[in-house]
């Protein structure tokens, strides 16, 4: 029995890693589309929701068996209700990855006024986030999990930049207010893929000690 139990936990793991990288390509797809202004790549991200969405479904549903079926012992118990809340936080940032596609859509049509290093630097700091996050539930490494809540920070401090750089733009040229708008709002979807990460972090931290960060 037990050893069934166990390879159901690992078809979990190797779950919870598919729909990880159907996150990583539509990020990445995403901020290609952004960045260089291809709508071709915009709708390639946009395809991944679907995928994204099939994933999570079948994740919850071997989740619930797992807690119907079997007997699992208190830290299983805590690795399947951790998955539960992960695949919710990966779900949104699925749905981010499409609404800053749908923004690219309207950016395609005028040439960006702004940089775009520093928000694509942020898409590749939470790429990051989101991996790491998801390794330290696979490798029940609670030090990997923290350092992705500090790496939160690198994220923030780019998003006011980014912010910082837009609202200079608006000083000097009014009429492209609407891009700026979308540039910004853009960043913002990036910064709550990072905030995201870092709540799939703590539940991996709970799953390993029974607690979660935010309690005392």
């Amino acid at each position: 029995m037990r050893n069934r139990f166990d390879r159901q936990l690992e078809e979990l793991n190797n779950g919870l890693i598919h729909m990880g990288s159907l996150i990583e390509q539509a990020i990445e797809a995403a901020v290609d589309g952004l960045v260089q202004q291809d709508v071709e790549k915009a709708k390639q991200a946009m395809e991944f929701e679907e995928e994204i969405n099939h994933a999570e479904r079948k994740i919850e549903a071997l989740c619930l068996k797992l807690l119907l079926q079997q007997q699992p012992v208190a830290s299983d118990l805590r690795q399947i209700s951790a998955a539960l809340k992960m695949i919710t936080d990966m779900e949104r940032i699925g749905d981010h990855a499409t609404d800053i596609s749908e923004l690219t859509m309207f950016l395609a049509e005028q040439p960006h006024q702004i940089n775009m290093g520093h928000i694509k630097q942020m898409a590749k700091e939470t790429i990051v986030m989101v991996i790491q996050s998801l390794q330290a539930y696979v490798n029940k490494d609670m030090e990997q999990a923290k350092a992705v809540i500090t790496r939160d920070d690198v994220v923030d401090d780019l998003f006011l930049t980014v912010k910082k750089e837009i609202l200079m733009i608006l000083r000097e040229n009014v009429e492209y207010g609407e891009q700026a708008e979308d540039l910004l709002m853009a960043a913002k979807y990036f910064e709550r893929i990072g905030d995201h990460a870092v709540n799939i972090a703590e539940w991996v931290i709970f799953s390993i000690t029974g607690r979660h960060v935010d309690e005392k």
